[in-house]
């Protein structure tokens, strides 16, 4: 549904763009400014507490890197178990608002528990619930950005949805720090105020989203059977599954990252919620131009190139010299890096499946890419306690390289570099 200065015509059919409103639609409609408030409020309340974690797991807990990798791919390998069910629910209830809202309200659920918690297993078995109500939200979600968006306007759509969440993700990290320089033992407080803004967000979903479907209403017609799991192999697919899910092996998380620039020293521990501020503004700035280009040269290809910017990001942040040069640039990067992969993987991904099972492609993709990462943090996390941080990164940074040249070579024998629509 797009913003004009006329109301919806009553004759207009449910899941489709209006085409047929009077008057010039604007590029970005009510769905996807909806849904990025929500994710503004949501990631507010989640990101608060997640930029305290890796300090707080590995300097107060005392977890080792290994653990904290562990506890790392664990939080994302749940969040990937649940989301092709949650893209597969979508499609079969062609519910896709409801299904999102399930998520959302069990990451709510999930902050009332946090209040509670004390010690890292509590703590981690909270946080791997938020990851479930994330990957239970994430591809209907996405599903219902897709559906509401005409194809030339798709990388943009999600490059605006991408700056509203990034927004919340800036502020969730800023709010953390000025509360506990306020109250030096505040953390209850942080919680308190994360919660409040999860339940805002659940809210303003349920009561001001549309019910945005990927398809007619039921009563206009029997709807196909949504992706089955066989189909998942599906030639059109199939390539972005492969690519996506490679690169992602050697994507080191970003808790990692920063305890790597906090090793070295030139800034106090109580700076680290910041860092997560860094990538944020960065992605932030970054995330709706990023988007335009990939809809002018290809969504594939910047992709692709994303990871290559990935890479230059763990070299950055093993450079000798100024430290705060090295830790800006590494978050500079890194944001670039978020601006070109994640929006982007889900505009590729909706337009490889049939419009009956845009959830299911959706979430198939990310499932694959979450999968990867939690195998990439288990591995880093051994590589970090046998090399060093400097040395781990270096390695994955050029192993990383080598798959980035390898999956360029590839886009056109695979038919990824003519997927731009």
């Amino acid at each position: 549904m797009y913003l004009t200065l006329r109301d919806r015509p009553a004759s207009a059919p449910r899941g489709q763009p209006d085409s047929t409103v009077a008057g010039p639609p604007r590029r970005v409609g009510r769905v996807v400014l909806t849904l990025g408030l929500v994710s503004l409020l949501t990631d507010i309340s989640s990101e608060s507490v997640s930029a305290i974690l890796p300090l707080y797991l590995t300097a107060v807990v005392g977890l080792s890197t290994v653990a904290y990798g562990f506890v790392d791919g664990l939080n994302q390998g749940v969040s990937a178990l649940v989301r092709l069910g949650g893209g597969w629910l979508a499609d079969r209830t062609d519910r896709p608002k409801w299904v999102a809202f399930a998520g959302y309200a069990l990451s709510a659920v999930a902050r009332v528990f946090l209040l509670f918690a004390g010690g890292a297993a509590s703590v981690s078995a909270v946080v791997a619930a938020d990851r479930v109500g994330k990957g239970i939200r994430t591809a209907p979600r996405d599903s219902m950005i897709s559906s509401a968006t005409p194809t030339e306007h798709l990388g943009r759509a999600f490059g605006v949805h991408r700056m509203l969440d990034t927004i919340g993700a800036a502020l969730g990290p800023l709010i953390a720090f000025g509360i506990l320089v306020l109250i030096p033992d505040g953390f209850s407080v942080v919680l308190v105020v994360s919660l409040a803004f999860a339940v805002i967000g659940v809210a303003l979903l349920g009561l001001l989203a549309p019910d945005q479907r990927a398809r007619p209403r039921p009563e206009d017609g029997p709807a196909p059977e949504p992706l089955r799991w066989s189909d998942l192999a599906e030639p059109r697919l199939r390539p972005l599954l492969l690519v996506s899910g490679g690169l992602a092996l050697l994507t080191v998380g970003d808790g990692f990252l920063y305890l790597a620039l906090l090793d070295r020293g030139g800034f106090a521990a109580s700076w680290f919620p910041m860092l997560f501020v860094g990538t944020n503004i960065a992605y932030l700035a970054l995330a709706v131009p990023v988007g335009r280009l990939a809809d002018r040269v290809g969504r594939a290809r910047v992709l692709v190139a994303g990871h290559l910017v990935l890479a230059a990001a763990y070299l950055c942040a093993c450079l000798p010299g100024s430290t705060w040069v090295s830790t800006l640039g590494t978050l500079a990067l890194l944001g670039a890096f978020y601006a070109a992969t994640d929006g982007v993987t889900a505009a590729l991904a909706g337009r490889l499946v049939p419009l009956r099972a845009r959830g299911s492609g959706i979430a198939a993709a990310q499932t694959v890419v979450a999968l990867a990462r939690m195998g990439s943090s288990f591995g880093f996390g051994l590589l970090w306690l046998t090399l060093g941080p400097s040395a781990a990164l270096l390695l994955v940074a050029g192993l990383l390289v080598a798959a980035v040249l390898v999956a360029a070579t590839q886009l056109g024998r695979l038919g990824l570099d003519r997927v731009v629509s």
